[in-house]
C-alpha cells in the first residue's frame, strides 16, 4: 500500500506597498488599470477576500465602484468577473479595460469620488511559510482546519487556484486519501459566496461527515 502523502499546512503573510498612484473617477480608473504592475492587479482582484471585504463585490475595483462612486451597475459587472477564469493577469486586465470602457460609452460623464475616497492602487509582496502543522488523515486534518490561522484557509483555499486550479484541500482529499465524496463537497462551496470563515465552518462540515461515516463503517 502506497504511503499517504501528509497535508502540509502553509499560510501567509501579504505586505502592502503603495503605488503612489490613485483615481478620483471611472476614467481615472481605466487608465491606470491598464498601466499598473500586475502586482497591484492580482492585490486587488484575488486577494480581496484575504482582506475580509463586503461580500457583495469580488475585487477592490466592483467595491469601489459601488462605495464611493455610487455606480452599482458598474459594481456588478466588475463583480461578475472571475479572477480565475484567466490563465495570466494581463486577460485580467483586459477583462476589466472592457468592461469599464463599455459602461463608458454609456455613460461617459460618471461621478467622482468625493475627497479621500479615492482609489488608491496598492500592491504586495507576498510571503508563504509552514504553519508547522500537517495531517496524515480525515480526522487530524478535521482538528487542524478547525483552529488553523484564517491565512491558511486563504492560502489554500483561494492561493491555490492560481497555482492549480482547484484548491489544495479537495485535491488531497482526491489525489492522496481518495476520498471523492468530501473532496467534491469542497470543491463545490462557491470562493465568491462566502467569508474565510463561512468556508472553514462548510469544510469543516464536509469533513466532519467524511469522519463520522469513517467511523460507523469501522464500527459495523
Amino acid at each position: 500500500m502506497a504511503e499517504i502523502k501528509p497535508f502540509e499546512f502553509k499560510q501567509c503573510v501579504s505586505l502592502l506597498k503603495s503605488t503612489g498612484k490613485k483615481a478620483k473617477n471611472l476614467r481615472e480608473l481605466r487608465d491606470i488599470i491598464s498601466i499598473v504592475s500586475d502586482e497591484s492587479i492580482f492585490h486587488h482582484t484575488y486577494q480581496y477576500f484575504l482582506k475580509g471585504h463586503i461580500l457583495e463585490y469580488t475585487n477592490d475595483f466592483a467595491h469601489w465602484a459601488g462605495e464611493s462612486l455610487e455606480e452599482r451597475a458598474l459594481a456588478e459587472h466588475l463583480s461578475n468577473i472571475d479572477p480565475y477564469a484567466f490563465k495570466n493577469i494581463d486577460g485580467l486586465r483586459q477583462e476589466l479595460l472592457n468592461v469599464i470602457d463599455g459602461y463608458l460609452e454609456n455613460f461617459p460623464e460618471p461621478r467622482e469620488a468625493i475627497q479621500g475616497g479615492e482609489f488608491y492602487f496598492n500592491e504586495t509582496i507576498t510571503l508563504t511559510f509552514s504553519a508547522g502543522i500537517r495531517a496524515k488523515n480525515p480526522a487530524e486534518f478535521l482538528i487542524a482546519v478547525k483552529y488553523m490561522d484564517a491565512a491558511a484557509v486563504y492560502y489554500h483555499f483561494y492561493e491555490a487556484r492560481v497555482r492549480l486550479g482547484v484548491d489544495d484541500f479537495s485535491e488531497w482529499f482526491e489525489d492522496s486519501l481518495g476520498r471523492k465524496e468530501p473532496a467534491g463537497k469542497i470543491r463545490a462551496i462557491d470562493p465568491f459566496m462566502h467569508s474565510i470563515e463561512k468556508i472553514r465552518e462548510h469544510i469543516i462540515e464536509a469533513v466532519e461527515e467524511d469522519v463520522r461515516t469513517g467511523m460507523e463503517s469501522i464500527g459495523q
